[in-house]
C-alpha cells in the first residue's frame, strides 16, 4: 500500500471514529425521552407495550455498524481503540454537563436552572448503568466478530455481523435494564417487557444494517484493493 493510500485509510478511520463517538455521546444526552414504535399494532409483552423505547437507542445501531466495519477493514485492535475512545468521550461529556448543571443561571439566561436540569440533569446511576452495559457489549461484539471471521476464513460477512451484534445487543440490554432495576431507577415489574422489547428492536435493526455493512466493506475493498479477510495496517 502506498503512503497516499495509508493517509487516506487513516483519514477514513478518523472519520469513522468521530461518527462513533458522536453517536455514543448523543445517545447519552437524549436517553431520558421515550417513544412508542408500534409497527405491529398495540402489542404488549409482560404487561409493557412492545417497543416502548428510549430515543437513546436510535444512535446505538450506528455504533455497532461502525465497530463491525472497523473490525472488518482495520482489525480488532483498531476497533477496540475506537470503543475505548468512545468511553472516554462519554465520561468527559458527562463531567462537563454536571459542571454546567451546578453553575447557577443568571436572571436573563434564556434557559433557567430548572429547565436545564430537567433536560440535561442526567441520572448518574442511569449513565453508569448505560456505560457499563455498553462497555461489555462492544468489547464482546468485537471479540465474537473476529472469532467468526477466523472460523469462516474471512467469508460469510453476514454471519459474523449478525451473530456478534445479536449476542452483544442482548448482553447490552440485559445489563443496563438489570442495573437500572437494581439501582431503583426502574421498577422490577417493567424488567421483562423492556428486555424483550429492547432485544427484538435491536435484532431488527441489526438485520437491516447488514446490507449497509456489505456496501461499505465493498467500497473499502475496492478503494484499497483488499482481498477477502485482508485488513489495513495503520501501524
Amino acid at each position: 500500500m502506498t503512503q497516499r493510500d495509508k493517509r487516506a485509510a487513516f483519514s477514513i478511520y478518523l472519520y469513522l471514529g468521530a461518527l462513533f463517538i458522536t453517536s455514543l455521546v448523543v445517545s447519552n444526552l437524549i436517553f431520558q425521552k421515550f417513544f412508542h414504535w408500534n409497527p405491529f399494532g398495540e402489542v404488549t409483552v409482560f404487561g409493557a407495550p412492545l417497543f416502548e423505547l428510549s430515543v437513546g437507542i436510535l444512535p446505538y445501531p450506528v455504533t455497532f455498524l461502525i465497530t463491525d466495519l472497523v473490525s472488518e477493514v482495520y482489525g480488532q485492535k483498531k476497533a477496540n481503540q475506537v470503543v475505548t475512545a468512545g468511553i472516554f468521550a462519554s465520561f468527559f461529556s458527562m463531567g462537563i454537563i454536571l459542571l454546567a448543571n451546578f453553575s447557577e443561571a443568571i436572571p436573563s439566561s434564556p434557559v433557567d436552572d430548572v429547565t436545564f436540569t430537567k433536560v440535561f440533569g442526567l441520572s448518574p446511576l442511569g449513565v453508569l448503568a448505560s456505560m457499563l452495559a455498553y462497555l461489555a457489549a462492544q468489547y464482546i461484539d468485537i471479540k465474537i466478530y473476529h472469532y467468526w471471521k477466523k472460523v469462516t476464513d474471512g467469508r460469510m460477512l453476514w454471519l459474523r455481523n449478525n451473530f456478534s451484534t445479536f449476542s452483544s445487543q442482548f448482553i447490552d440490554t440485559l445489563t443496563v435494564i438489570t442495573l437500572l432495576c437494581l439501582f431503583g431507577v426502574l421498577p422490577w415489574d417493567k424488567f421483562y417487557g423492556l428486555l424483550v422489547s429492547g432485544v427484538i428492536f435491536k435484532i431488527i435493526i441489526a438485520v437491516l444494517d447488514t446490507p449497509f455493512l456489505y456496501f461499505f466493506v465493498y467500497l473499502m475493498r475496492k478503494r484499497f484493493n483488499l482481498k477477502i479477510g485482508e485488513e489495513i495496517s495503520l501501524d
